[in-house]
């Protein structure tokens, strides 16, 4: 029997060549809308999820599907208690995009440290206004504070370790001491990160634990010159709270690769602000990670079909 994998959106050749060189039909799908994939995946024993969401309709549709390759670390656009209802597998690539996101945290650490934003908005201008009286500081010495610790924590922890020479404490609930690597400490207070650091970055998956974990009290108490960091999920952010805190300079600034509304409305007041830097969720967007991410998805879609263990599968599969 021939098996059937719908793409709802293209994947990148490697993947594609691994799945057709296994014997493998590849359904180009009509669309990535809900309604498209409930009308494309009937007849589907597999799929590989870029944007698409795979709700409980999708999994109520899908009577022949056995298992969901997320292309990407997270998971949250697929509905986990409906696929365990359905008997259906769930895997991510949490290794194929790690090195492109922590690139882009420590992009952010460096954008907001020359506050970057506000030099481009009045150097021409005032051009000696942004060379010389725009507040500006150096990674060198300061503090990074990172709230969670897997592929990409780890990463941005050995990058501003060895390549800027910064001061990194890591909050994990399910690290040890023993794991860290020479020079992070591993601390299990989750405020000391907020009061101490210089940068919080945020690295840790969207899940109902970490839903608006982070809100006014957590930027209370940040230090005034503090820059907040997300890469991971919008979901994870009281996203109120994170705009008094830049518009009333509670913190210096934040970097931000994501928001609760993907696309972006136009019409949010944090777009008019000069202390952040705002990127459409691109930490996984390089051509190198999504070429892993393709073939890591191919990968773990033929381990599941031949009735191997998954090499990535979502925790609780």
């Amino acid at each position: 029997m021939r098996y059937k994998i719908l793409l709802p959106q293209e994947i990148m050749q490697e993947g594609r060549e691994y799945l057709e060189s296994r014997g493998y039909e590849l359904i180009t799908g009509s669309g990535m809308e809900e309604d498209d994939i409930i009308r494309d995946i009937p007849d589907c024993d597999g799929i590989i999820v870029r944007l698409s969401k795979m709700s409980a309709r999708v999994f109520e549709a899908a009577s022949k599907l056995k298992v969901v390759a997320r292309h990407g670390a997270g998971y949250d656009t697929v509905d986990l208690q409906a696929a365990r209802r359905h008997g259906v597998t769930v895997l991510n690539a949490p290794l194929a995009n790690s090195m492109s996101v922590a690139e882009l945290a420590i992009f952010f650490m460096l954008h907001c440290s020359r506050n970057f934003t506000l030099v481009r908005q009045t150097m021409l201008e005032d051009y000696y206004h942004a060379k010389l009286r725009t507040p500006k500081v150096e990674l060198d010495g300061k503090t990074l504070g990172l709230i969670g610790f897997g592929n990409i924590g780890s990463r941005v922890a050995l990058k501003a370790l060895h390549g800027f020479n910064m001061k990194v404490i890591a909050y994990d609930p399910y690290k040890t001491a023993e794991q860290m690597p020479e020079g992070v400490e591993l601390t299990q207070d989750f405020n000391r990160i907020f009061k101490e650091s210089d940068f919080v970055s945020l690295h840790c998956p969207a899940t109902e634990e970490t839903f608006d974990f982070i809100g006014e009290k957590e930027f209370s108490l940040m230090k005034p010159t503090a820059y907040f960091i997300n890469t991971a999920r919008g979901k994870l952010v009281d996203e109120k709270a994170l705009y008094h805190a830049l518009s009333t300079s509670r913190i210096a600034g934040a970097g931000l690769d994501v928001l609760k509304k993907e696309p972006f409305d136009p019409a949010d007041p944090i777009f008019a602000l000069s202390n952040v830097v705002i990127a459409p969720h691109i930490g996984a967007a390089t051509q190198e990670a999504t070429d892993r991410a393709s073939l890591h998805s191919a990968i773990g879609i033929d381990e599941v079909l031949s009735g191997k263990k998954p090499s990535w599968p979502v925790p609780g599969f």
